[in-house]
Parts: structure tokens; sequence; C-alpha cells
């Protein structure tokens, strides 16, 4: 399998997003006959403005026209697609941030709504983020099985939380998607370390794929940095700045003797209680 990651600049034009995903496919460079993985960012087809937006951007019916879009693309391109996340209907007038897993076919393998959601103060430009005003927290655990391994979902802030994490491993995981939109401030100083150290904790490959730069609105800028890193906790791949690719081929025998030498499941003495 080759692990392709997306980093955006996303705006609040969704179809100048779709536009730029498609552009951005059609140089994918790929390994002829393997399976090809792409992890798109959080947020990744509507960004840069106050999270009501998400509301403003659901139609009435059936089908949510975002998730139609990606999983169109998924088919076109022939990719395994974990399509970021976008906001999908959820009670009392907002919304879930769910991360959809699309086939090579554009079927729906799996999906996961954010669970930590991000109520928090920074001093950059934007100050106070309140996403429970707009978003409903997620109530379960994601690890979906493909024919390349177990891969688990996460969103952005959770990755301080590594309980959640270590559930993903409980379940199965040999791969952790983390779309992201890190704000500057934060993951100027923490986002490198988290991401090494969810890998290591969970002996698992970590896959993060980032916004990055100053977003259209002015109000937001993203740390980018996107980022591949190995259940050894070392950086495979990563973009610092800048829009495009990053890739990398997971070394399955790899995982497997860290896992082996050192079986940290096995040996747990603490419990932390989960969702399901």
């Amino acid at each position: 399998m080759q692990i392709s990651l997306l980093q955006c600049q996303s705006s609040k034009d969704v179809q100048e997003n779709l536009s730029f995903i498609r552009s951005q496919l059609e140089q994918l460079p790929r390994i002829k006959g393997e399976p090809q993985l792409v992890v798109l960012p959080e947020c990744v087809l509507l960004f840069g403005g106050h999270e009501s937006m998400q509301l403003a951007a659901l139609c009435d019916g059936p089908e949510n026209p975002l998730k139609r879009a990606l999983a169109d693309i998924a088919r076109k391109y022939d990719v395994y697609l974990i399509a970021g996340s976008i906001p999908e209907k959820a009670l009392h007038n907002r919304v879930y941030s769910r991360c959809y897993f699309f086939s090579n076919q554009g079927e729906v393998l799996g999906s996961y709504d954010k669970i930590h959601l991000f109520d928090v103060d920074v001093a950059d430009g934007t100050k106070t983020y309140r996403e429970s005003d707009t978003f409903c927290p997620g109530e379960r655990v994601t690890v979906v099985e493909t024919p390349f391994g177990k891969i688990g979902l996460a969103i952005c802030y959770d990755l301080r939380f590594p309980e959640l994490f270590q559930a993903l491993r409980a379940k199965g995981a040999e791969f952790i998607a983390l779309p992201s939109a890190f704000t500057k401030v934060t993951g100027k100083v923490h986002w490198q370390i988290l991401l090494q150290a969810r890998a290591i904790e969970t002996q698992s490959y970590i896959l993060a794929a980032a916004q990055w730069g100053q977003h259209a609105s002015g109000r937001r800028e993203t740390w980018g940095q996107s980022m591949i890193v190995d259940p050894w906790g070392e950086i495979v791949a990563q973009r610092q700045d800048g829009t495009g690719w990053i890739q990398a081929t997971p070394d399955m025998a790899q995982l497997e003797l860290v896992r082996q030498q050192m079986p940290i499941t096995t040996q747990k003495r603490f419990e932390s209680p989960t969702l399901k």
C-alpha cells in the first residue's frame, strides 16, 4: 500500500476546495498496481470562518452533497479515501464533525464523529474557540478493516487524549489517521511531540493530514506540518509549509517486530474507561 497525505489551505468555497483536491489527485505520484490510501485534512471542504457556517452548508434531503462529492472523488481516482471531516446533521440544530472512509469504489467503509470538541482559548487572531456551540460530540470509537490493515480514525483535538488512541489500539488499529487543522500557536509547540508520542504509545503508524497557512477569511491560521510517523516514533515523511502531498510505503514487518519485541499491550496494569 502507498499512503498519501494532502496538506491543504481550504477556504469557505466548497467548489474551490473540491477543485484543488481533484487537481492534486491528477498529479498524485502512484506506484503501478499498488492500492492507494489518501488522507485529507479536517474541514477539508469548508474552512476559515465561524463554525456556524457548517450548518449553512447542509441542504435538506436524504443525502449530504459534500459526502456525495467526496465519494465520487474516491471512485473517479481509484483511491481509498479518508475524507478529512465534513459536517453531518445532528439533533438540536447542530452537526457532527464526521470523517468518512470511502473505498476506491466510493462505498462507505466506516465513519467517525469527532469526540473531543475544541472549546479553548488561544492567543491568536480567533482567540476563543467553541466547537460545542455548533457540533455534537461523537460517541463511538472507529477502526475500519481494509485489505491492507486495520485503520483507526481520530480528528485533530482528539490528539491530546491518549485514552482514545489506546482504545483504537485495543480494537486492533495498525494505522491511525488524524485529519487536522491545528492552530499555528498550539501546533508550533505541541503538534510533533504529540504525534510521535501517540505513535510510540500505540505502536502504530500515525497519518496526520493537516491544514496549513493563513486562510482566506483572515481569522484562521493553521500550523501545517502534515506527517507520517512510524510505530517506533520516527518521522517517515513530513511537509512543514505549503500545500501538496507527502507519501510513504509502510513497513508492516517493522510494525510486527516493534510490537513483538516490546509487548506493551500484555503488560498494562491499568485500564481507562472508554467509549464503545
